[in-house]
């Protein structure tokens, strides 16, 4: 059997297979969750997983899961994210998923969710964040957080993304490092992600999942924003297809 986790978020989809064939894989969301769903299936076939097979159980889950109209079972994010940061985390634990479009905050307890916050009404504490950032100082995700390590802060003070946008604007016009302007960039999201977390008592476990989740320089910051240690995970980004993956093989049996 074969059991298939697929996460359509806003800016990446992910996919886990567990089972005779595993493998992950992220690719670009893009403008249509419908064709990037049409994509992973002709991937997965490739791979050696048919999707309509009764061999195979899928679970699909994210901003586009009902886009996946060969998907068994259709699971909200915050369980699907919840069962796959608790198989990284080896237990219970709290769940920080930074996200395109959100920001999600799941406690775990006794193996179930307890008790979840979202932040899906404002980018300001998201990836997109950081993307449009990026592109206005000119560079790669990636070198944004390169720079931001050899930086010192500068304060970006707005709570809109559009706002915050106009101080960058600003300070690129009083000829302020890039480096300077990248660490107040990281720092500023940095920030509003420890005033979601610091809403809820969390556990002694904390970890970061989500495409920001591998990054020791972001975690470093954010735990001490928190006041308590946020441990990284290499594979972060795959928690909610990871997770999607594991209901599969549990609905199964």
């Amino acid at each position: 059997m074969n059991y298939v986790g697929i996460d359509i978020g806003s800016t990446a989809s992910k996919v886990v297979a567990i089972g005779d064939h595993e493998m992950q894989f992220v690719l670009p969301t893009g403008w249509s969750s419908k064709e990037t769903t049409l994509t992973i299936k002709e991937k997965l076939k490739e791979n050696g997983i048919d999707v309509l097979s009764n061999d195979t159980k899928v679970v699909a889950t994210g901003y586009g899961r009902v886009a996946v109209d060969f998907a068994d079972y259709v699971i909200t994010e915050i369980t699907c994210h919840a069962r796959g940061g608790r198989e990284m985390a080896g237990n219970d634990c709290a769940i920080i998923d930074v996200g395109g479009q959100d920001t999600k905050v799941i406690l775990v307890e006794h193996g179930m969710v307890q008790d979840f916050l979202m932040n899906d009404k404002c980018s300001a504490g998201t990836g997109k964040f950081l993307e449009i950032m990026a592109n206005r100082l000119g560079i790669a995700l990636q070198e944004l957080f390169d720079m931001a390590e050899s930086g010192t802060v500068l304060p970006i003070s707005s709570l809109c993304t559009v706002f915050a946008e106009s101080e960058v604007i600003n300070y690129i016009g009083e000829g302020r490092k890039r480096e300077d302007i990248a660490a107040g960039v990281v720092d500023s999201v940095a920030a509003k992600v420890s005033q979601l977390s610091q809403r809820k008592s969390l556990p002694e476990k904390v970890i970061l999942t989500g495409g920001l989740s591998h990054s020791q320089y972001f975690t470093s910051i954010l735990s001490a924003k928190i006041g308590q240690k946020v441990e990284p995970t290499e594979h972060g980004r795959y928690a909610g297809a990871l997770g999607a993956a594991l209901l599969a093989k549990e609905k199964s049996k």
